[in-house]
């Protein structure tokens, strides 16, 4: 499987941050926020990636990602002219995906926790495979709605009167078909092509497998800026209180085998000095290490 990091967009909600710098390129606590759902598709066993942005914002990210070689992993670049809707990664990235599976993210989504995306990719067989978030204002989002055996029965997006508080978070498993669906789409009212169009069509044709996420899962949208703050303030507590880092591909990459423990330590070493570093020299060495956090 194949992934695909979605980092384009105005970021309007985050003005005037983003009048410097992309979105995703904002600290999340001690980290450039793409660095989250990098580190969740790595921890995933994802090593072919693609990242989506903007034409002003692609040269920085590949200033600070590069082609992944450092992780172990490889990193390609598409531009996104004009954000017209997330199902329109598919298309920029047509060439890509080619004839495989693909998993696609958002760049400004935080996932924490638990297991549900690492066990979806490897039971997934085909078709689709989404994911089911409780939420207190699903209006906000792509809602799920559950029969009483708890199938999923509807999708609708950013609904007046939401079925369920059941939220679709931004992370999403497809076969390849999901390209054509995407080129048959057309743009909804907002003028965009919609992810949950292309859901509503693999659950239809029967092809719909939505996964709920358990409490201990934690799912953060930091496209705003009290939302950002929030992020950044839930990151710092989980990392004091325990001693690890969140958000950390280099890590992953260890965890996976993409890279060896001596390839992990010429990395370190590379490194400025700073927190971050003494952290990753900490898990060179073992010490105070209790254990992979996936994201």
């Amino acid at each position: 499987m194949k992934g695909i990091v979605l980092a384009g967009g105005a970021g309007s909600r985050l003005y005037p941050l983003t009048q410097v710098a992309s979105k995703q390129l904002q600290p999340v606590y001690d980290k450039p926020m793409v660095y989250y759902p990098l580190t969740v598709l790595i921890a995933a066993g994802i090593s072919q990636i693609c990242l989506i942005s903007t034409p002003n914002d692609l040269p920085r990210f590949q200033q600070l990602l590069g082609d992944g070689s450092q992780w172990g992993i490889s990193i390609e670049y598409r531009e996104q002219a004009r954000p017209e809707g997330i199902a329109q990664a598919f298309l920029i990235a047509e060439s890509f995906i080619g004839n495989d599976s693909v998993a696609l993210i958002l760049g400004d989504n935080i996932f924490l926790g638990g297991d549900a995306f690492p066990r979806a990719i490897a039971d997934f067989s085909g078709g689709a495979s989404i994911f089911a978030y409780h939420v207190n204002d699903p209006q906000r989002y792509g809602v799920v709605e559950f029969d009483a055996q708890g199938q999923a029965v509807s999708l609708e997006e950013k609904p007046v009167q939401p079925r369920s508080n059941f939220a679709v978070p931004g992370v999403y498993l497809y076969d390849h078909q999901v390209v054509e669906i995407a080129r048959k789409l057309k743009p909804s009212a907002r003028g965009e092509l919609e992810i949950t169009d292309i859901n509503k069509d693999y659950l239809h044709r029967g092809k719909l497998r939505v996964n709920r996420m358990s409490r201990g899962s934690v799912w953060l949208d930091s496209g705003t800026s009290s939302s950002l703050h929030d992020a950044s303030s839930y990151v710092q507590t989980i990392e004091k209180r325990q001693g690890v880092k969140l958000g950390c591909p280099e890590e992953a990459a260890l965890h996976r085998g993409f890279i060896s423990q001596t390839d992990f330590e010429k990395l370190v070493e590379g490194l400025p000095e700073c927190e971050y570093r003494d952290y990753l020299s900490s898990v060179a060495t073992g010490v105070g290490r209790v254990g992979f956090i996936s994201a």
